[in-house]
């Protein structure tokens, strides 16, 4: 190579950084931005940092801040083979917004990072959409981030998303493990399906791991995951994977600010029952799920092995894996997207309000004197 080749102007372009691609991204998402708007924010996107009032925390007696953060996980690689990005943003901020919730904290604003192999307007739109659909449905708002591009290190087709949740909560209404005792009843919000966790086994199950999204075998992947299956009622596996994970912030907050007497919340998440509903017990009491048959099932009456109504996609993916119940329950949320631990004389109490609120809630287990764990009736 020649001295004037070495000296050739070099631009950040050239080294694929495309920014004015970057700005036309940015244009392109302020007003879904805008749209997940609080009074409490002052200003909008474009400036160094995110501005949020704190005035109104005044008003408690003491206000504690409660932070989550977390990613969407390996369902992007299903989500770059289906070519399907617009829910994505909603699993991202499921996950932390209902972590905090578990602390009966309000989220009051939220922050995401899109990495990226190569940033195109349209498709960030897509994915930030989705963002501010979460955002909106947690009433929390999107009150920034950062879209990095990173050729050389990803794909131009591949991206990463992750992000946190601030919220607040008075200290004298937070929900605390310490007040679950043996005799509290477990209660369950329905997951929309497998939600964002486990998606590493369900790529192995469905032979996709280790597809590359934009190759000829992703897309004969893609057509065969878009058939309409009867296991899932004529859904196709494409969809059912591809359900965001549910937002429970509106109604159980609803449910504790009309005076529902909640002791403790478990947001089923990565280990899946068995490795989060420890997480609301006391260091003295068990969790007992009972997954044998019983008439407590659902709203509809109709019962399964499990005592409540599985989404067909987890019964699907438990069966094609030939997991055992122990592997599932440790595995995905098993239709159980949050846990309601409260004393079996209120049981009735917040069973209404949560209903009020639009839940359906269903029995799921006991609490009984133990040593922080989760164990199952049918292994008693």
């Amino acid at each position: 190579m020649s001295e004037s080749q070495q000296n050739a102007q070099v631009t950040y372009a050239d080294s694929g950084v495309d920014t004015a691609e970057g700005a036309r991204a940015v244009d392109a998402i302020k007003q879904m931005v805008a749209s997940t708007n609080r009074p409490e924010v002052i200003g909008g996107i474009g400036g160094f940092g995110g501005l949020f009032s704190a005035a109104a925390l005044k008003d408690m007696a003491d206000p504690i801040l409660i932070s989550g953060t977390d990613g969407v996980g390996t369902k992007l690689v299903l989500a770059q083979i289906l070519d399907r990005h617009e829910t994505v943003g909603q699993d991202l901020v499921a996950m932390c917004v209902n972590d905090i919730l578990a602390s009966g904290a309000e989220p009051l604003f939220f922050l995401d990072y899109v990495a990226i192999g190569h940033i195109e307007a349209a498709h960030m739109a897509q994915i930030v959409k989705g963002v501010a659909d979460g955002c909106k449905l947690a009433g929390c708002a999107l009150v920034g981030g950062e879209m990095a591009e990173h050729p050389g290190v990803m794909r131009p087709d591949d991206y990463d998303l992750a992000g946190f949740a601030v919220g607040v909560v008075d200290r004298p209404k937070m929900l605390d493990p310490a007040n679950v005792r043996p005799g509290d009843v477990i209660l369950g919000l329905a997951s929309a399906g497998i939600h964002s966790n486990g998606y590493s086994l369900v790529r192995r199950v469905l032979g996709i791991d280790g597809v590359v999204p934009g190759t000829v075998e992703a897309a004969e992947k893609r057509e065969e995951l878009e058939r309409p299956l009867d296991a899932l009622a004529g859904e196709s596996m494409a969809d059912a994977l591809m359900h965001p994970t549910r937002i429970y912030v509106k109604p159980v907050l609803e449910a504790l600010r009309a005076g529902a007497p909640i002791h403790a919340l478990a947001h089923i998440t990565g280990g899946g029952i068995t490795e989060n509903l420890n997480r609301a017990l006391a260091p003295d009491v068990d969790a007992v799920v009972d997954r044998r048959v019983s008439g407590d099932a659902n709203a509809a009456g109709v019962t399964c092995e499990f005592g409540w109504e599985l989404p067909p996609v987890i019964r699907e993916v438990v069966r094609r894996a030939q997991l055992s119940p122990n592997e599932a329950c440790k595995t995905f949320n098993m239709g159980v997207g949050l846990c309601v631990l409260c004393a079996v004389k209120d049981e009735a109490a917040v069973r209404a309000a949560l209903e009020a609120a639009g839940e359906h809630p269903f029995r799921v287990g006991e609490c009984v004197s133990g040593t922080g764990a989760v164990r199952y009736a049918d292994e008693a």
